[in-house]
């Protein structure tokens, strides 16, 4: 399995343009999985369903299963948030994994980049960035390619990418 990272600010188009390469790359024959970062409280679950009612009456994992699809939900009750590694550990196995956010973790990850967010470029402050996808020209010796450019997107991803051993072990896990 490969990892590679998606980050910029938000506003700036990086959940548009994952949800336009994941086509892509799998038209290609790839096998893809994405870890989503949120910055805040979120809920998968619907308030008042069952496995909604299971975590609220203190349930520490919850898994969802139907002919269509599963899911686990596991409540931190005031654990510590996971590190990345140990979320890529529990995906199964597939080609390319593509992490959105995590912007400051040390995995390569591509900037996403939007003039009109008028926010400062990532890149310079950080190494882990092996490329930009951006709308507007970047004075810059990494790969550029712009943010409509699907294929070109895509293909910058699956040179970056790393193999996720390489990150665990840089991670010491």
């Amino acid at each position: 399995m490969k990892v590679i990272g998606l980050a910029g600010w938000s506003g700036a188009g990086k959940t548009t343009l994952l949800t336009r390469a994941i086509p892509h790359l799998l038209a290609q024959g790839l096998r893809v999985s994405v870890i989503k970062h949120a910055h805040h409280k979120f809920d998968v679950d619907t308030p008042g369903k069952d496995s909604w009612r299971h975590r609220e009456a203190g349930a520490e994992e919850v898994l969802v299963s139907s002919g269509a699809r599963w899911a686990l939900m596991h409540e931190l009750r005031g654990e510590r948030e996971p590190g990345l590694p140990e979320l890529l550990a529990k995906l199964s196995p597939v080609d390319l994994v593509i992490v959105e956010g995590y912007k400051t973790d040390p995995h390569r990850k591509i900037e996403v980049h939007r003039a009109a967010n008028s926010k400062p470029l990532l890149f310079p402050n950080d190494s882990a960035i092996v490329g930009i996808a951006s709308d507007v020209e970047v004075a810059t010796s990494l790969p550029v390619v712009h943010l409509d450019d699907v294929p070109a997107v895509a293909a910058m991803m699956l040179r970056s990418a790393m193999p996720i051993t390489e990150l665990l072990v840089s991670q010491g896990t």
